[in-house]
């Protein structure tokens, strides 16, 4: 009889065993996948009250007229948005000439242009440094022009507001930071 307990015995611990296996496997499964989703929400800043003092000490700081540098938070705070005069407006030519041809016909434009800022000195280092980058984005933007809306003021004022998207977009996506306030053409020719 005891070989019959024993044999009775030995199946419902191994049931309580596999039991107790699938339970802390379970359970182990849910921790791990609890802490990483957990971990990952606060590496995102969407919990653990998220990183407002951080700001990237890389990124430009806005100049003010009288000539000192403030973050955007310290701008939004200091001035109402629409009191752009409390900010300095500094200008940066860039060189070389832009000359494309115009979609749909024989006709090309060669513009020249500036560009501005309200931050620092950083953001004219980022033009510069990544002008090549800038040109292609301006050229293919400029090769994308009707040349009979090129010839009215609102559509050159059209041009202006699409290459300084594209000047920001690709500075961004460069450098993380666009900063460009406005475009001027400092020449402009369409034939």
């Amino acid at each position: 009889m005891s070989k019959t307990k024993t044999d009775d015995e030995n199946p419902k611990s191994k049931k309580k065993s596999k039991l107790k296996t699938m339970l802390f496997g379970t359970a182990l499964i849910v921790l791990l996948g609890g802490g990483g989703a957990a971990g990952g929400f606060y590496a995102a800043g969407m919990i653990g009250g998220g990183h407002d003092g951080g700001e990237d000490p890389n990124k430009p700081k806005i100049i003010m007229k009288d000539g000192t540098a403030v973050s955007d938070k310290e701008a939004a705070n200091t001035t109402p948005a629409t009191a752009l005069s409390a900010f300095k407006v500094t200008y940066h030519q860039i060189e070389q000439p832009f000359t494309s041809n115009l979609s749909n016909s024989d006709s090309f434009a060669q513009i020249s242009l500036a560009v501005s800022t309200f931050y620092d000195e950083r953001v004219f280092e980022n033009v510069t440094n990544h002008e090549i980058a800038i040109r292609s984005a301006v050229l293919m933007e400029l090769s994308q022009q009707d040349p009979l809306e090129l010839e009215a003021p609102e559509g050159k004022l059209k041009l202006k507001k699409k290459l300084r998207n594209v000047i920001n977009e690709t500075l961004k996506e460069k450098t993380g930071f666009g900063g460009i306030e406005d475009v001027y053409f400092t020449n402009i020719v369409i034939q």
